[in-house]
C-alpha cells in the first residue's frame, strides 16, 4: 500500500515523506538494509505522548490529584492502547519488517505496532510541531483516556470479591486460566475463580489479567 493512504488514515500530510517512512522502519527491516530504524523516533515518541497526555489531564480533568493522574495515565500511555490506535489506522499494512519479522507475523505483534505509533507521534512532532503531535495524539486517547478517568479510584472486581469473601474469616481464593484460544497475536483467555476449592464463575478476555477480573465479576454478580 501507498504511504499516503496512511497519511489519510491518521488525518496528518507529511511534508518530509521519509520521515514517516523511518517512523515505520523495524530494526529488523533497517539491519538487512543498513539503515536507520524506528528506535530514535520511538524515544523520543514516548516522551512526547507523556507530556501531552499530562497537560492534557491536567486542563481537562480538574478534580483529579496528582496520583490519580499518574495513574490514568499509566493505564493510557501503554502498549494496550497505543496497539488499539495501529489497529484502527491499519498500521501493520504500512510497516517495514525484516524477513524474519515478517515470516513470523511480526505486523500483527502488539509491541511492535505499539512503537510504531509512539515513533509516528515523534515523526508528525518533527514535521508539523507540537500542535500537529499533540491534535493525533488527543484525537485518539481522548476517548482511553475519559474511560480511565472514571475507573480511577475504583477497586478491580477481584478486591472487591476477595474483601467480601473474607468477611465470613479465612478462606483461599484462586483463579486459574483454564482455556486458551485464537492465534498468538489476538488470544483469548479463560479463567475461573475458587473457593476453597469450589468453582465460583468463569470469565474470558483478551488478556489473562481481564479473564480473572471478568471472572470476578461474574462471582460478585452469581
Amino acid at each position: 500500500m501507498k504511504i499516503e493512504e496512511l497519511e489519510k488514515n491518521i488525518g496528518y500530510t507529511f511534508k518530509n515523506k521519509e520521515l514517516l517512512k523511518n517512523a515505520l522502519t523495524h530494526t529488523s527491516y533497517a539491519y538487512e538494509h543498513n539503515i536507520q530504524s524506528n528506535e530514535k523516533l520511538e524515544f523520543l515518541g514516548d516522551s512526547i505522548l507523556e507530556f501531552v497526555s499530562s497537560e492534557y489531564m491536567y486542563n481537562k480533568y480538574k478534580k483529579l490529584k496528582e496520583g490519580e493522574m499518574t495513574k490514568v495515565r499509566a493505564t493510557v500511555v501503554c502498549e494496550k492502547s497505543l496497539h488499539k490506535v495501529a489497529i484502527l489506522h491499519n498500521f501493520s499494512d504500512f510497516l517495514y519488517l525484516g524477513k524474519s519479522e515478517t515470516v513470523t507475523g511480526g505486523n500483527k505483534r502488539p509491541a511492535i505496532l505499539a512503537d510504531s505509533v509512539e515513533a509516528v507521534i515523534a515523526a508528525i512532532y518533527i514535521d508539523g510541531g507540537l500542535e500537529a503531535a499533540k491534535k493525533f495524539i488527543v484525537d485518539n486517547l481522548k476517548d482511553e483516556i475519559e474511560i480511565a478517568t472514571k475507573n480511577v479510584g475504583k477497586k478491580d472486581y477481584k478486591t472487591v470479591l476477595q474483601e467480601e469473601l473474607q468477611k465470613n474469616g479465612d478462606v483461599k481464593i484462586e483463579y486459574k486460566i483454564i482455556k486458551e484460544s485464537g492465534p498468538d497475536h489476538n488470544k483469548t483467555f479463560e479463567a475461573e475463580v475458587c473457593l476453597n476449592g469450589k468453582i465460583l464463575a468463569t470469565g474470558k478476555g483478551k488478556s489473562k489479567k481481564e479473564a480473572e477480573m471478568q471472572a470476578a465479576k461474574k462471582a460478585l454478580e452469581d
